[in-house]
């Protein structure tokens, strides 16, 4: 009679967390990958901005990088790419599959990007790689349990009638 119970309230649970969109605990990863992405993208628009503007500021010239372009082009390539990354971390906190994909090419693209930026500015680049890293991990661990806020809640409202 107690397994009968148990069954039955395990039957419970799991339909509730089916009314409340699937999700769980580890979304909260999802939404820091997210976060992070946003955070990165902005990173990245400011590291262009100075690199389009004030190219002196970084601690060797052209000849120093890896990448042997100007800060001129490097600045254009940061821009677009964190005005990317930013509209990227908006998809993925609202769910989309998509965005799971693109951010971790993105991720894999910021860190390339910065290995190749590295002597310019160690500590700045090493922090966005780190960045980087983290959110790789949030998405492809996590990222299966973030479902779009869409079809939750359309599925919740068919589940109640």
């Amino acid at each position: 009679m107690t397994t009968t119970r148990q069954a039955q309230s395990t039957t419970t649970g799991a339909e509730t967390m089916d009314n409340y969109g699937g999700t769980s605990g580890w979304t909260g990863w999802i939404v820091f990958a997210g976060v992070m992405m946003l955070m990165m993208g902005a990173f990245h628009v400011i590291q262009g901005l100075v690199a389009l503007f004030q190219d002196t500021y970084y601690l060797v010239g052209q000849e120093g990088l890896v990448v042997q372009v100007d800060y001129t082009t490097w600045g254009w390539v940061h821009t677009i790419l964190g005005a990317v990354v930013i509209l990227a971390g908006v998809a993925l906190l609202a769910g989309q599959m998509w965005a799971r994909v693109i951010a971790i090419i993105l991720a894999f693209g910021s860190a390339l990007v910065n290995i190749a930026f590295l002597g310019a500015y160690p500590l700045w680049s090493l922090t966005m790689i780190a960045i980087d890293v983290l959110v790789i991990y949030a998405v492809t661990m996590h990222g299966s349990e973030m479902k779009p806020i869409t079809a939750s809640r359309t599925r919740a409202t068919s589940d109640e009638e």
